[in-house]
């Protein structure tokens, strides 16, 4: 039996932990919590306060937040290859990125789906992600050059997780389309884990039907 458990929904963010499982090549386990009272019980939020999804517990290690949960697999298990050597100059590029997923992509895409979108010059400074726009021509400008994954020639966790968030916005319309977006996904969901996570994460979608 694994030491490694992926608590998930497979309609929320647990499909990015999912991935990078599977890009890991580890053995795990999943328990699949529904939305309301089961997310919500004490039990559960023992793991994550919050009564969210997804949490991974691998030993006596609870993780919890996608892009923590990227860094972490990427770190615990290194032989993948999905995070720069410590102390290189790709490293801190990978760290810039995942930290611009976390921050700057998940307020910016949340504030405009409710509407708070900041445009005006004075809101726009004292929000820590500016605006949709501006994050949206952040990412474009960070493929434009033709490179093959988000770090350059590398896939790493951050096209996992970023990535993610990227294909998601072209997927729903939550954040505007660029034509470097298009190939840059295309590229990264025909990887075999991609393929498998997103499979195993569609076959429990007749269950959440059905509850």
């Amino acid at each position: 039996m694994s030491d490694i458990t992926l608590y998930t929904n497979p309609m929320s963010r647990g499909r990015i932990a999912r991935w990078m499982l599977e890009e890991t090549g580890v053995p795990y386990q999943t328990e699949v919590l529904q939305y309301g009272p089961e997310m919500k019980a004490p039990t559960y939020r023992a793991l994550n306060p919050m009564g969210k999804v997804p949490t991974l517990v691998h030993g006596k290690t609870i993780i919890t937040e996608c892009a923590a949960i990227c860094t972490y697999l990427a770190d615990a298990f290194p032989k993948a290859g999905l995070a720069p050597e410590p102390g290189s100059n790709a490293r801190g590029a990978y760290y810039r990125w995942l930290f611009f997923a976390a921050g700057q992509v998940e307020a910016a895409v949340t504030a405009a789906s409710f509407g708070f979108d900041t445009q005006d010059e004075q809101s726009f400074g004292r929000a820590g992600w500016g605006n949709l726009e501006t994050v949206t021509d952040t990412l474009d400008g960070l493929l434009s050059d033709g490179r093959t994954y988000l770090l350059g020639d590398t896939f790493s966790a951050v096209d996992v997780y970023l990535g993610s968030q990227i294909a998601w916005g072209r997927e729903f319309g939550s954040l505007p389309d660029r034509t470097t977006f298009g190939p840059y996904v295309a590229r990264i969901m025909r990887r075999d884990a991609a393929i498998r996570a997103q499979d195993m994460d569609n076959a429990l979608m007749p269950q959440q039907d059905e509850s």
